[in-house]
Order: structure tokens, then sequence, then C-alpha cells
């Protein structure tokens, strides 16, 4: 049997194009770097094995390093005045119009069956070095920009909706509307995690 090939010129041209998947780590981008980023993308990929090609294109010395929102754990400010986005709520209805499967653009989320702290330590990197930097403790939307924020959002996006996006979008703005008469809402996205993975 004819071992096959790996198809690195096909994953080079992906990467020149912007669009290879981190799963093509090295061939799509082979280095050697002394830094590699990830924001929330992390989340969507084959975490470990993913952690373990970039163990591979980074110099000595050199480091993977995770960004993300964390609000989970982290002390809350106080508020400047409007009340909270009513994210629960939100959910709720996106969930009435498009049923209790979370959805992420044409598929759903990935299962996660460890931590992203844990998966980085069961790789080569092993445990992360943890830095939080505080988040924007006064940032306030209205409801124009809370409904476009949750539109941005892959399990909320427009086109899931069909041809039932402007119910939900009546009654989101609907819902904001009675949640805060003045259509001003407080946005705490949580502070910023940093996680510094070094070889």
């Amino acid at each position: 049997m004819t071992p096959t090939r790996p198809c690195w010129p096909r994953a080079a041209e992906r990467a020149r194009s912007g669009t290879a998947p981190a799963e093509e780590l090295p061939a799509a981008a082979p280095g050697p770097y002394r830094l590699v980023t990830f924001g929330s993308s992390f989340y969507w990929t084959d975490e470990i094995p993913v952690a373990e090609a970039v163990y591979d294109m980074v110099e000595p010395g050199g480091a993977l390093v995770l960004v993300r929102h964390q609000p989970e754990g982290r002390p809350v400010p106080p508020s400047p005045g409007p009340p909270r986005i009513p994210h629960d709520e939100i959910e709720e209805l996106v969930r009435k119009y498009l049923g209790s499967t979370r959805r992420a653009g044409q598929s759903t989320p990935p299962a996660q069956a460890l931590s992203l702290q844990d998966a980085l330590a069961s790789s080569r990197f092993g445990a992360p070095q943890m830095i939080f930097a505080p988040g924007i403790p006064d940032l306030v939307r209205d409801v124009g920009t809370v409904a476009s924020g949750y539109f941005s959002f892959s399990f909320a996006a427009p086109h899931l909706f069909g041809d039932r996006v402007d119910d939900f979008a009546g009654e989101l703005r609907e819902l904001l509307r009675e949640r805060s008469p003045d259509g001003l809402f407080w946005d705490w996205p949580g502070d910023t995690e940093v996680m510094i993975a070094r070889k």
C-alpha cells in the first residue's frame, strides 16, 4: 500500500489565502516563531494536537499565548449606572427561535473535554502561566449595539433565523426597551485572561 503524501502544498496555499485551519499546522505556516497567539479561536480547534503542533513551531524560549475575556470568577466592578445587558433572557429568546441546541454558524460548537488551561497542561508545554488584566469597567451600549453584538455571535448569526430574523430582532429590541426604558446598558465583558505556555 502506498503511503499517503501530506497535503503541504494545498495547506500552504490555504494559509496564503488566510483560510487554513489550525489543524493544518505546521504545514500551513511552518515557522519557526518566537510567539504564536490565539484569541477565543483556540476553543474551536482540536486543542491538544494543535498545541503540540505549535510546540514544534516555536523556538526554545518561545511561547503559545491564548487571550480571551473571562468574567467567570472575576470580581465584578460597580455599575456606571445603567442595568447590565440581560444576557440570560436574550439567550432564552435565541433558543425560542433556534431551539435548544446551541448553533455555531453552519454547525454546532465543539465539545470540550478539558478546560483550555488543562488542555495546555496536557501538552508538552505544561501548565500555563495565568495573567489577568482588568476589563473595561464602564462600557455602555445602546439597544442597537447590543442587538448587533448578538448578531455577530456565531450562535445567533442572522442567517440562522432565516425568514424570521426580523421577528427575532423586533422581540429582542422590545425586550431591551422593557429592561431599560432609556435604552442604555452596562456591558462588562469580564477581565482579559492571558494564558502563557512557554517552551
